[in-house]
């Protein structure tokens, strides 16, 4: 047995340390960083006119969610292997358009651009137009084919 010694990483709970380290490294980015991203974020989020109120209606316990966040965040962008969720099937029956995802980004640009570094926030938000591109995408299909299923091409 190989015994890996201890790690001084900000988070150790990386399914791939060495990758985790080298990308926040070059980024600036770690789990504490991470973590006021999302907190940040969200908090801006809550009280948009446009965004909050599709959250308020499905989210009561913001803690939980939260920290499945800066899971989620976490293994985008460093590569951590801590989020095991699925975004798309959970975002299909919100009463979302693009308008919506439009905001999104202009939240989360705004927000990585005032937390990360310069470095970090470009790593994040390209990362972020990915993800609203796709799930954009699969929305859209959705609500106009309801029950087919998701084309991510």
């Amino acid at each position: 047995m190989i015994m890996k010694p201890p790690s001084n990483s900000p988070d150790d709970s990386s399914a791939r340390p060495d990758l985790t380290a080298a990308i926040g490294a070059a980024t600036g980015l770690d789990d504490a960083v991470l973590r006021a991203l999302v907190h940040g974020f969200y908090s801006k989020v809550r009280g948009d006119p446009l965004l909050g109120p599709v959250f308020a209606a499905r989210i009561t316990d913001w803690e939980p969610h939260l920290e499945r966040m800066v899971a989620f965040w976490s293994s985008v962008a460093l590569m951590t292997g801590r989020y095991h969720g699925r975004p798309v099937p959970a975002h299909l029956p919100l009463p979302i358009n693009a308008s919506h995802f439009a905001r999104w980004l202009q939240l989360f640009r705004e927000t990585a651009q005032e937390i990360c570094t310069p470095e970090g926030a470009a790593h994040v938000i390209a990362r972020a137009e990915r993800i609203a591109r796709s799930l954009q995408i699969a929305v859209a299909e959705a609500q106009a084919a309801p029950g087919a299923v998701p084309s991510l091409i």
